[in-house]
């Protein structure tokens, strides 16, 4: 799996498949989406209109607790809305009533190559600790929110130290919370320093944690430089300021 690509959430039909094309042709190969985005048919457009082969893109999709109990049509259903053969990754979306019976239908899936792994979206250390002895696969993800204002950690640690990758959505805080978070002084001054923007401070920051990151955007400038995160390194004491900023400030309520 790529260490960042994109995050589709609140991106209409349209604004998504211009977004994942804009990926796809700036090289990302990552893609983030859900049944709740009520966008896996443009995700599936924009791959099968590119010209990238199927195999070097990854496509995470989720199921939401209304589909639990029906788990194993629901599998079936965003095989068909995204129609490009198989799912890279599904998660549960978080967690609700039947969540371990659909997380066993998803391995079923995984047995029949419908799907090549699976994981948990907005899963943390006690739902982890309840959960995790009642599947037979580990999770290969958990995908929660992080952000400068929201750190979790002691999550992160927690997760990774059983063999699962972190990735985190929401980096840039949120609706409604990203202007002053990329307005930041401490990541301003930061960014000026390294002669880059705000938003690739906290991107990098993310994968020096050993986070994978899925910035959303509809903006192709925007896709781009979320992409461009290797020609820079934080220093220690960059991280350490940035580390400071935590304020355990949850934006959604998962």
């Amino acid at each position: 799996m790529p260490i960042m690509g994109l995050g589709t959430y609140s991106l209409s039909d349209e604004e998504c498949y211009n977004s994942v094309t804009a990926l796809l042709e700036n090289g990302g190969r990552l893609i983030d989406t859900a049944y709740m985005y009520h966008n896996e048919e443009a995700v599936g457009r924009a791959i099968r209109n590119s010209n990238v082969p199927r195999e070097e893109i990854f496509v995470i999709t989720k199921l939401y607790p209304s589909q639990f109990e029906n788990a194993e049509e629901a599998i079936n259903e965003a095989l068909e809305k995204l129609d490009i053969g198989y799912i890279d990754m599904m998660l549960l979306h978080h967690p609700g009533n039947g969540d371990v019976e659909a997380y066993l239908a998803m391995e079923k899936a995984v047995n029949e190559g419908k799907i090549h792994s699976i994981g948990l979206s907005n899963w943390y250390v006690e739902e982890l600790e309840e959960f995790l002895p009642q599947v037979n696969i580990t999770p290969a993800l958990v995908q929660n929110e992080i952000h400068p204002y929201y750190q979790e950690n002691d999550v992160i640690p927690y997760i990774q130290n059983l063999g699962i990758v972190v990735q985190g959505w929401y980096p840039f805080g949120g609706r409604g919370y990203t202007a002053e978070l990329l307005g930041n002084e401490v990541i301003s001054d930061i960014a000026k320093e390294h002669g880059v923007t705000s938003a690739q401070v906290i991107l990098r920051w993310n994968l020096q944690k050993g986070v994978v990151v899925i910035p959303g955007s509809s903006n192709a400038e925007h896709i781009k430089e979320n992409l461009d995160l290797f020609g820079f390194e934080l220093t220690e004491d960059d991280m350490n300021r940035i580390n400071a900023l935590d304020r355990n400030e949850k934006h959604d309520w998962y």
